[in-house]
């Protein structure tokens, strides 16, 4: 069954016990949260290992955190980094900050 990963950075998540799981359709969508950045390379490779064809990072993910990501999969999978249009760029950065501005255990609704 074609399986699709997301993966998402959310403070304070385990990825296995957190994750949200669709099958309809005869696929599979994966929507894997990560406590921090550093931590993808390792939840993106054994996604692949459980079956993942596909890896999707969010768009707050960093290009130096995707090309982690992208170097632990290697060729087992393809990885793809959602990106935001230029108009979209000042919106994003906002909420980015908003996250910033939180204690480190948690975002704006801590």
């Amino acid at each position: 069954m074609p399986t699709w990963a997301y993966i998402y950075e959310h403070p304070s998540t385990d990825p296995v016990a957190d994750r949200v799981v669709i099958d309809r359709g005869g696929q599979r969508t994966l929507l894997v949260p990560v406590p921090t950045a550093a931590d993808a390379p390792q939840v993106a490779l054994r996604l692949v290992e459980e079956g993942a064809t596909l890896v999707e990072l969010c768009g707050g993910f960093s290009l130096p955190d995707a090309a982690r990501v992208a170097e632990a999969v290697g060729t087992r999978a393809p990885v793809g980094h959602v990106t935001f249009s230029a108009d979209a760029v000042a919106g994003a950065a906002a909420y980015s900050a908003s996250f910033t501005a939180q204690p480190a255990d948690g975002g704006p609704d801590s």
